[in-house]
């Protein structure tokens, strides 16, 4: 029988987690602070806390919440004496519904709101026909696109992406939990009829768990059109009960089903080791959406911070 020998190099390139520092930067999202679709959560905790939290953590960055301010120079007033820059913000689409215009338009002020801004992505969900906000079962219910709206859908996307091209901008695509692109299968889709240099991807770790999926899968195919991540973690007790009782997905919020990387059920060490492999460069953004009565925002967002650290050496 024929032994494989492995030299010491090859052993350290293959467990030994290479990010180059300077090509990754680490934010969080302010949803563990208030929450953007349950503004209950959180509600009572002024914008001024978040961010100073935020930089007490050890971030560097932030994505854009409610509370925000929308004028940038306002915003650079408040971010800039702690440290802190802007990497994105979402937008929400209606291609689907046959609102192009619309969403273009606004698009384009939402782009010029974070070029102003310093980012260089904008974070873009289809959020036609969705059901996040609904109190309907998340995983049974979710919309499915037709070929015309696949059509719409991809039409708009090459609009606004080409626009974002020539802002030296880029958008990144966000598969979410209740809207036509939840799962492997339509990130995939999505991925094989769109053209890489007009959609990127942004690999969120927690959705693509939560349908069931594997962010490794997602690597695997498409590693080279992720320009964003988000890390966010599952507990699966929680997962189970989701499914078992059919909630909705601002039930499985208030719940509890997300949380932040290393305190659920997703080993990142591999997704770590996948992105760095594919000399990945951007944002990392924690981004786990909780009630903050029960997970003190900045008690969860040390914990995160810390388990980066250990985990990806970053």
């Amino acid at each position: 029988m024929s032994k494989r020998f492995v030299t010491f190099d090859h052993f350290l390139k293959k467990w030994k987690i290479m990010f180059n520092k300077n090509d990754i930067q680490l934010g969080i999202a302010p949803i563990g602070w208030t929450n953007d679709d349950l503004p209950a959560l959180g509600g009572h905790i002024p914008f001024e806390q978040c961010i100073r939290e935020m930089s007490e953590a050890g971030f560097s960055g932030s994505e854009v919440g409610n509370k925000y301010p929308r004028d940038p120079v306002e915003l650079k007033g408040h971010l800039e004496p702690l440290n802190l820059d802007i990497a994105s913000a979402w937008f929400s689409s209606y291609f689907t519904e046959g609102k192009r215009l619309e969403s273009t338009a606004a698009f384009m002020n939402h782009m010029a709101f974070l070029k102003a801004m310093g980012a260089k992505v904008v974070v873009v969900c289809e959020c036609g026909y969705c059901i996040q906000g609904s109190d309907v079962p998340v995983l049974e219910n979710k919309p499915v696109f037709n070929e015309k709206q696949w059509k719409m859908l991809t039409d708009g996307l090459a609009e606004i992406g080409e626009a974002a091209r020539k802002n030296d901008m880029r958008i990144v695509y966000h598969y979410h939990m209740g809207t036509g692109i939840q799962t492997a299968a339509e990130v995939d889709q999505l991925m094989e009829i769109t053209d890489p240099e007009l959609v990127s991807l942004l690999l969120d770790t927690g959705h693509i768990t939560y349908t069931g999926g594997d962010s490794l899968e997602i690597l695997s195919k498409h590693s080279k059109r992720i320009k964003h991540v988000h890390l966010k973690d599952i507990r699966r007790n929680v997962l189970d009960m989701v499914r078992s009782q059919k909630m909705s997905f601002l039930d499985s919020v208030k719940a509890g089903v997300f949380t932040v990387p290393g305190d659920g059920c997703i080993e990142f060490k591999p997704i770590f080791q996948e992105l760095a492999d594919s000399q990945y460069k951007g944002w990392f953004i924690v981004e786990a959406e909780q009630d903050p009565d029960k997970a003190n925002p900045l008690e969860y967002a040390q914990k995160a911070r810390n388990y980066i650290r250990n985990k990806a050496g970053i």
